[in-house]
């Protein structure tokens, strides 16, 4: 009997209010989905893996009594109208710099989605709007809303506001309606590559211009994923961008989902495994792109282990056609062409990740299976044939072959080439 290791998720992510759904943080009402760990505590990798402004107080103003009836040219005092449009003017300099400092946008950089549905409340549309950094209050705003008259015209929708509109703007288009926001879906194990193609079709980005911004832009840089650049941090969701986006503020919101998917938790687990954060997320990204099934993410990631930890190649066929580029070759030409890339060339990690994985799968690999195998073959299916010796290895991919059930290129992860 093995112990179930503690989960760890979405769940222990910060709430920020990225512009996204999916499996990682989401804003208002979006949460993504929780990736359970199942299975039990797995052996430690080896240690050698890795890859307002300021609070003022008011002066008080005192102000002299009325001069008494008579009173001469010389007289100090100050006449009754005169008093009151000092008063006048100090109370409209006060209720000014109040109204400047609710109504202006508050400081951010990034874009931020809110969601309103069919029913929500005036307050609630001011909280989400409030909590997104796009207004500075939510009361503000409703006093707003109902003393224009508005309040009863604003459009349920996906609303993506850019940093600095200010409360008018904001009003202004959540009366106008959201049809600028678009939704972007990236499924798990694509690459910079396909990200950059797939938001181009979209007629959010050029692909080229996304590619460069990726790999040297100041967004990247800031995050401090050079030389190698944003290949694995690109969180797998559900985003909303709007036509006028760049792609540094849809870089931004991608790598912001990722970064705070890394909790305390997470370092502390991948410190006891003996792994940097680039490691977690390269050998995460290999389970990604080779398992098909669910089931199959923490044997698939026993194998790394236990072939890292005995210094045997790794032999993953995705590494060996990964293509930073983009091209990819044919598995059986790939395996036998020399790259950086190439775990059949050398033991040891990659370089960097060679996709952007899904969640379940950096769980998979935080939380690897304890087991003994060191190969795996598969099914036309997608499925996995797992041994712990060679001899074992060779008899299932015969047994398969003899069924017609073997797949095509029987040289995935950790197989010999036959």
């Amino acid at each position: 009997m093995t112990e179930k290791p503690r989960e760890i998720g979405p769940s222990e992510a910060p709430n920020h209010n990225a512009m996204a759904e999916g499996p990682a943080r989401a804003p208002a009402d979006q949460q993504p989905e929780s990736a359970g760990v199942p299975g039990e505590e797995a052996g430690a990798w080896p240690a050698n893996a890795s890859a307002g402004a300021p609070n003022r107080e008011a002066g008080r103003i005192s102000l002299p009594q009325d001069a008494a009836p008579g009173a001469g040219v010389g007289s100090r005092s100050v006449p009754r109208a005169a008093r009151a449009g000092l008063i006048g003017a100090t109370l409209l300099t006060i209720l000014l710099g109040g109204y400047r400092l609710l109504v202006a946008p508050p400081s951010r950089r990034s874009t931020r989605l809110v969601v309103v549905r069919h029913g929500d409340s005036l307050a609630r549309i001011g909280r989400q709007l409030q909590r997104a950094q796009v207004i500075a209050s939510a009361k503000v705003f409703s006093l707003y809303m109902e003393f224009s008259g508005r309040a009863v015209r604003v459009k349920p929708g996906d609303y993506v506001f850019a940093p600095g509109e200010g409360l008018g703007t904001v009003v202004e288009r959540l009366v106008r309606g959201s049809a600028g926001a678009l939704r972007v879906t990236l499924p798990e194990g694509l690459t910079v590559h396909e990200v950059a193609e797939r938001l181009q079709r979209q007629g959010l980005v050029c692909a080229r211009e996304f590619e460069q911004a990726a790999l040297h832009g100041p967004v990247v840089k800031a995050a401090g994923l050079e030389p190698l650049g944003a290949e694995g941090y690109l969180f797998p969701a559900t985003y909303r961008f709007s036509l006028g986006d760049e792609p540094q503020e849809i870089l931004q919101v991608m790598l912001e989902r990722f970064f705070a998917m890394v909790t305390p938790a997470v370092e502390e687990r991948s410190f006891t495994l003996g792994l940097t954060l680039p490691a977690l997320v390269t050998v995460a990204s290999m389970v990604e792109k080779e398992a098909r099934l669910a089931g199959e993410r923490r044997l698939i990631a026993s194998v790394f282990a236990n072939r890292l930890r005995r210094a045997m190649p790794l032999q993953s066929d995705p590494t060996a056609q990964y293509n930073p580029s983009g091209e990819e070759k044919p598995v059986l030409a790939a395996v036998h062409t020399f790259s950086a890339y190439n775990t059949y060339s050398f033991t040891g990690l990659p370089p960097g990740p060679i996709a952007n994985p899904g969640w379940p799968s950096v769980v998979a690999t935080l939380y690897p299976a304890e087991t003994d195998y060191l190969y795996f073959v598969a099914r036309r299916d997608g499925s996995h044939v797992f041994s712990r010796t060679l001899a074992g290895h060779l008899r299932a991919i015969a047994r398969l072959r003899a069924r017609r059930e073997l797949a095509t290129a029987p040289v995935s992860g950790a197989s010999l080439r036959q």
